[in-house]
């Protein structure tokens, strides 16, 4: 099986010539491309000059991540396919074990590997570490990682299970399966497209896993920091946009109004810790929800008429009161 290698850039031309030589050395037999999502440097020059087997393909604008990928996968021919970030460092043997897990399983629709953090290969990195999970109000956490808090990595998560979504900084999806989600929600732009993604995928009965034969090393932040409040507002809105799409419970609006409680919590400690802007992005992601949750709301409609199974979240019921309240750092799930 030859898999796709997808790397979305945006003006990331130093990340490419850190990364994409270690790419292109340990996916051999294997296709790398360039989704340039209209970038202002050298990117596509650089790419080019130094790396002519490697084809770009150059959006007219920047779309984001969910429209960016969009856009080009299906321009892209091969079944399985890696959405790749560029401020990822692979493994020796990464595509192998992906490989063989495609090939073995034809339901399995996405995966992650196991992500540990570039700059202390010791440890798991925040955007997945080992395998994504969302407690009963649809917050996302990772084995390995909840909330700030990392695990060092003692080989504790080294088999594979199902999750409740892949990261999107290595995003391993079968291509069709992808079409016939139709892809990631162009509303998100970025940030939490490839949970609703592979909620959706979940609910259509296809399996969503972490391979941790396969390993990568993230930067994390190398688009768009943390500390950015752009990231804090798509983050929360987009999260509460996956929510009202994909939770076929009964009282899900009462999940949402616990949600917003929350995210005011959530407030109000980044008031506390001199961060007005987090501040104002939170109120703006909530302005711009209640904008579009008409939107939403039909969206979700389309979903539950493609008698789409319930697929309710596997972790713990409430991840803030275990980590804040009850002091739990590791949340194994299995």
């Amino acid at each position: 099986m030859k898999i796709g290698i997808v790397i979305l850039n945006w003006n990331g031309v130093e990340l490419l010539k850190k990364f994409l030589p270690t790419v292109l050395d340990h996916s051999k037999g294997h296709a790398v491309y360039i989704a340039d999502n209209a970038s202002t440097d050298d990117s596509v020059k650089w790419v080019k000059e130094n790396h002519p087997e490697v084809q770009i393909h150059q959006i007219p604008t920047n779309l984001g991540y969910a429209g960016g990928y969009n856009h080009v996968v299906p321009l892209i021919k091969e079944e399985v396919l890696c959405l790749l970030n560029s401020d990822v460092e692979v493994a020796p043997g990464w595509c192998e074990a992906m490989e063989q897990a495609f090939s073995s399983d034809p339901n399995l629709a996405a995966a992650q590997p196991k992500i540990l953090d570039y700059y202390n290969k010791d440890k798991f990195e925040y955007a997945g570490a080992a395998g994504g999970f969302l407690d009963q109000l649809g917050y996302p956490y990772c084995r390995g990682r909840v909330f700030d808090f990392l695990e060092m990595d003692h080989g504790q998560y080294d088999y594979r299970i199902e999750v409740d979504w892949a990261s999107g900084a290595a995003l391993f999806v079968r291509k069709s399966v992808f079409e016939d989600c139709d892809g990631f929600d162009e509303d998100y732009f970025a940030h939490q497209e490839e949970i609703d993604l592979c909620w959706r995928m979940r609910q259509l009965d296809y399996s969503v896993q972490v391979i941790p034969g396969s390993q990568v090393y993230h930067i994390g932040g190398g688009t768009l920091n943390n500390s950015n409040p752009r990231k804090t507002f798509l983050n929360f809105r987009n999260s509460l946009f996956t929510v009202v799409k994909n939770d076929k419970r009964s009282y899900w609006w009462l999940l949402i109004v616990g949600r917003l409680i929350l995210d005011g919590l959530a407030a109000v400690k980044f008031l506390f810790s001199l961060k007005p802007a987090h501040v104002m992005a939170i109120l703006k992601a909530h302005f711009d929800f209640y904008r579009q949750f008409s939107k939403v709301l039909a969206i979700r409609k389309k979903i539950n008429e493609n008698n789409a199974r319930s697929a309710v979240n596997q972790g713990v019921k409430s991840i803030v009161i275990s980590y804040y309240i009850l002091g739990h750092r590791r949340l194994h799930n299995e």
